[in-house]
């Protein structure tokens, strides 16, 4: 008699990730964030423990500091607006005409990367930065059993894999960078923009690779 496949679900908290099956779930085997994060001036900061970082991949990172039962629904983000011990100017309308200039741009002057001002990527690291962008070879690994698990931290990937099964199109992510520009999150490796975190986070990736289980922070 042939066994039962067990079906695993993957759990959309945001900041678990983990899969999970209905008889294995039980209370406080879930690690997640339950409110939604801050992003100003460069800084990522989850609002329901205030912990913070300037890499996004290091900020996608931090542990959960809320625990529970794995979900398969969707959860809804309290929505959150920086403290007001430091006021900031409202952001301008997003539009593909009369962008402010590089120089009265807020972003540009810090630094850091805008949308609005493409010509800064050339600022930012190289392509050959992030691991497993098409037409690279195969990333660097260390010294690994290949039925061994590991995890992918290729951004937007996060599945379990072994290495035996790796190759060029077995990981779909985001080569990068994130972008944050106003009230907007988006993806600069495949131009696609939204308001809601949440939304962000299910932005489909747009490119494929090879899986990797080294955290990429550049």
């Amino acid at each position: 008699m042939e066994q039962e496949e067990v079906v695993r679900h993957r759990c959309q908290r945001i900041g678990c990730n983990a899969t999970f099956t209905e008889d294995d779930n039980p209370e406080g085997s879930c690690q997640y964030h339950d409110s939604g994060p801050i992003f100003r001036d460069g800084m990522k900061e989850w609002s329901c423990c205030k912990k913070r970082s300037h890499d996004f991949t290091l900020f996608l990172e931090i542990p959960g500091c809320k625990t529970g039962k794995h979900t398969t629904e969707k959860p809804v983000l309290a929505k959150v607006t920086p403290s007001p011990k430091n006021p900031i100017s409202p952001p301008a309308a997003v539009t593909t005409t009369n962008l402010s200039s590089k120089e009265s741009c807020p972003r540009c002057k810090q630094g850091f990367f805008c949308s609005d001002h493409g010509s800064l990527a050339k600022q930012a690291s190289p392509a050959k930065s992030y691991v497993g962008t098409e037409g690279s070879s195969a990333p660097s690994k260390k010294v690994v059993d290949i039925n061994e698990p590991q995890t992918c931290r290729n951004r937007g990937c996060g599945k379990t894999f072994k290495e035996k099964d790796n190759n060029e199109t077995a990981c779909s992510y985001h080569p990068g960078p994130a972008v944050f520009h106003d009230r907007l999150r988006g993806w600069k490796c495949c131009d696609v923009h939204v308001k809601e975190f949440d939304e962000f986070m299910s932005i489909p990736p747009c490119t494929k690779g090879w899986h990797n289980a080294d955290l990429v922070t550049k």
